[in-house]
């Protein structure tokens, strides 16, 4: 074994310069220290346990991954710019996001031995800003042939666990982990802490906590309940379409309360719950929101994330709505898992919600090199009542402006006559935003067409390549229309037109964030979103604005230019 006291990986210690700046000796010092460890491991006078040496052999594929060459890295075809997805390997779920001491924590369900999904354990990266993400060792590894699957983590801030080792007599407070177990049989819910900031975790040593000998029950998200002084998990019955509520003083000791469900979407299994409380906008009430993801079952196929809006009184969910009704959180393709934080910084009274940018239709087979997997941009949510009910409304999160670069800003425009100055100004762009408020007037279909190939510029493409953004006055609709985007060929499931329903006014407002392969839609301040990915050619940078069947006009427009959020620091 590794001799007492031996550190393998240090995480974030202080470098020196020549240190900071050489490739060369970054790889010499971490790969030095993970064969150390794992040469100390195999030498062990008893026979090697090989699911104990799974830890290690991780810290050995990180050594690999965090001393890549920083110029080389975040800059491979199709690797998103303002999204976060790990340096290398496979990513899922978003997995126990939380705010403790200054720091956005993103736990993620990460492979750290290829491009597929597989040994799932828990990665790790944290931020200033929801922006600018700095990858970090894996967090929680698979071990002794149990894999890691999504949960959460909370702030112990009173050490009710009794695990916080605080040297701080003001704060006793650590970071909780509470992760699902995974076997082929047999699935639990266990806790791992960390007084270090979460650079380390600990499994606990009485794990699992809570076993009820099911092989589907995971996803263990955990509130702290004001009213009723008590911690509540609620996790999925995946295969029964429920969601189990439990209860505790400690994190360590729970008691069942409740199930909800089946009720709304029920096509496929249940996963990755979540439950909040929200203000509801321009009123002194509050509702519960509780968030469950289904696979398949998605509005757009696939997977894809509902949720219920109701009460909670500490033991039990009672959804305001009838039980078929369902609500979806985006009418895109690609948004999955979706979990919020727990925590905020101080006076920040943000629900800020994170999803996994894909859908298991075709997830395994997307064709990004060495990486798979991204998470969509972090959103703030707001309940707001509406004319057909009380909705949730959701915009991305105001940190992003940082990276803005303003190209244009106009009022009144002509549509044909827009589209002739970008023409005439050589106007491009793979990374950026646009927000544009429409006169629709008689038009039949407007909106925007991005991520076009130039003629001639095919890259090898079999035909044109373009990705639209349109809505729909006839069906009152929004919809991303991918058929055409780039490399659509790889899974069958992949090319789609997909819409969502929205209010159409006197005037329209289309939010569209474009990244490297992925867009987002927000329309009408929230009322409706939509993400998917695309997969265009590096060439296919052109913006067309349209108008069919009559004449919309733009109101009101702004392009802004996104700068990459991979600067040098996170790149380290």
């Amino acid at each position: 074994m590794p001799k007492k006291g031996k550190t393998c990986l240090a995480a974030d210690e202080p470098r020196s310069p020549l240190i900071e700046n050489s490739w060369l000796i970054r790889v010499h010092r971490r790969l030095s220290a993970a064969v150390g460890c794992v040469s100390g491991f195999l030498h062990y006078p008893a026979k090697p346990n090989l699911p104990r040496l799974s830890p290690l052999l991780a810290a050995v594929a990180f050594a690999f991954l965090a001393a890549a060459p920083p110029s080389n890295q975040f800059r491979e075809p199709y690797r998103l710019q303002f999204h976060f997805s790990p340096p290398k390997n496979w990513t899922n779920d978003p997995n126990g996001l939380v705010y403790y001491k200054g720091e956005y924590h993103l736990f993620f369900q990460y492979n750290p031995f290829g491009t597929q999904w597989g040994h799932m354990s828990w990665g790790h990266a944290v931020s200033a800003d929801l922006v600018h993400w700095k990858p970090l060792p894996v967090a929680i590894p698979e071990e002794n042939g149990i894999m890691i699957f999504s949960g959460s983590a909370v702030v112990d801030a009173h050490n009710s666990s009794g695990l916080c080792k605080s040297d701080e007599p003001k704060d006793p407070s650590c970071l909780i982990a509470i992760y699902a177990g995974h076997t082929d049989t047999l699935q639990t819910q266990n806790i791992a802490f960390s007084n270090d900031r979460g650079r380390t975790f600990t499994k606990y040593s009485g794990n699992p906590v809570i076993d009820l000998h099911l092989k589907d029950f995971r996803d263990p998200k955990v509130l702290w309940h004001e009213p009723s002084k008590q911690w509540i998990m609620a996790t999925a019955v995946s295969a029964e379409k429920k969601i189990r509520f439990f209860a505790s003083t400690d994190l360590i000791h729970w008691r069942q309360l409740s199930d909800f469900g089946p009720e709304g979407a029920t096509g496929g299994v249940w996963e990755c719950p979540d439950l909040f409380e929200l203000p509801v906008e321009g009123t002194k009430e509050t509702r519960w929101v509780l968030v469950v993801n289904i696979n398949p079952g998605g509005i757009a196929g696939g997977s894809g994330g509902q949720y219920f809006i109701g009460r909670f009184d500490g033991t039990k969910f009672v959804n305001d709505n009838p039980p078929g009704r369902a609500l979806w959180l985006d009418y895109g393709k690609d948004y999955y898992a979706a979990i919020s934080f727990f925590g905020a910084p101080q006076h920040d009274t943000r629900r800020v919600m994170l999803g996994w940018y894909s859908n298991w239709l075709y997830a395994r087979d997307t064709p990004e090199t060495t990486w798979r997997g991204a998470m969509a941009m972090p959103r703030s949510l707001v309940l707001r009542n509406t004319p057909v009910g009380m909705r949730v409304f959701q915009w991305p999160v105001h940190e992003l402006d940082a990276l803005r670069t303003q190209i244009y800003a106009q009022r009144t425009l002509n549509i044909d006559a827009f589209n002739q100055r970008m023409t005439r100004d050589r106007f491009q762009g793979n990374a950026i935003e646009i927000e544009a408020e429409f006169f629709p007037a008689d038009a039949k279909d407007f909106g925007v067409s991005v991520l076009r190939s130039a003629a001639g510029d095919q890259e090898g493409a079999a035909a044109h390549q373009e990705t639209v953004i349109g809505i729909d006055t006839a069906a009152r609709q929004v919809y991303i229309d991918r058929t055409h985007s780039g490399n659509v060929a790889f899974n069958p499931a992949f090319p789609s037109r997909d819409a969502g329903p929205i209010h159409l006014g006197d005037t329209v407002k289309l939010h569209v964030w474009v990244d490297w392969s992925g867009v987002e839609v927000f329309v009408n301040d929230g009322e409706t979103t939509l993400a998917d990915r695309v997969f265009p050619a590096a060439s296919s940078k052109g913006v067309q604005f349209f108008s069919h069947g009559g004449h919309a006009r733009i109101k009101t427009l702004h392009i802004w230019r996104m700068a990459s959020a991979w600067t040098e620091q996170a790149r380290r």
